[in-house]
Order: C-alpha cells, then structure tokens, then sequence
C-alpha cells in the first residue's frame, strides 16, 4: 500500500473536521447499547421459530423454543461484544465471524437442511464476515488496538 501512515498514533479529539457530531447523549447511547441485544435476540428467535414450525401453527413448544433461542443468542452477542474490543484485531475479527458464521448456520439448520450444508453455509458466511471485519479492523485500527479517528 502507498498511503502513508498517520503522523500520531493516540486518539484524536472528538472536535474537528471530518469529525461528525455526536447528536445523542450519553444517556441515550446508555439506553440504545442495552436494548440492540434485546431486541436482536427477540428478532433472532422469532426468526429461528418461524423456520423451525415451517410456516405451521404456532404451538407452546414453538414460543418456548423461539424464547430460549432469544435468551441465548442475546447472552452470546454480550458476551462477544465486550470481550471482541480486548482482543487484537486479527482475532477480533476472528471472534465476530464465529458468532456471525454460527448464528447463521444454526439458523439454517432449522430449515430442515443436512447438519452437513448448515455448517457449509455457516463457514461460508462467516469467512465473508472474517473478510469484511478484518479490512475494517485492520484499516481502522493499529496493531496495539487503538483507533484511527
């Protein structure tokens, strides 16, 4: 690559050009970063219940199964969002394509598909999350973690 490397490696303020502005509060950025989880999880259940009954009736079974899938999926995206930012960028992005690649072949495995082409599937997805988290990170960050602003 022919582009130079920027001239201080600390974090640049928050002011400035090129800088967009912040238009929600601390509070609000409180309330948002406790709620994605809750709401992805209820999405991801939903979803994962609604493949599983194939366009059936909704049963007891059903709404319990979809619950619990909410729970877990919510307790993996915690977990995997606070500890990612402690890792090298290499295995940052590693850790977000396991949770991408293994949502999505679990997913796919409750379409009624082969235990075989779900993780095919799975593996697929999460090397294209590998590639897309990789570029970001390494293009984003230096080789110690810190940002790039």
């Amino acid at each position: 690559m022919a582009h130079a490397a920027p001239a201080s490696r600390r974090r640049a303020s928050r002011t400035g050009p090129g800088v967009l502005p912040d238009v929600l509060s601390e509070r609000t950025h409180r309330a948002l970063s406790m709620a994605a989880p809750v709401v992805l999880g209820l999405v991801y259940g939903y979803w994962a219940a609604a493949n599983r009954r194939s366009g059936g009736e909704i049963t007891g079974w059903n709404l319990l199964f979809g619950f619990v899938t909410a729970l877990a999926f919510m307790l993996l995206y915690v977990g995997v969002r606070a500890l990612a930012p402690l890792l090298r960028r290499e295995v940052h992005a590693v850790l977000w394509a396991a949770f991408v690649g293994g949502t999505f072949g679990f997913l796919y495995s409750q379409t009624g598909a082969t235990i075989l082409r779900s993780c095919l599937m799975g593996l697929g997805i999460g090397a294209a999350a590998f590639a897309v988290m990789f570029y970001r990170y390494y293009t984003h960050e230096d080789a110690g973690g810190l940002r790039y602003r």
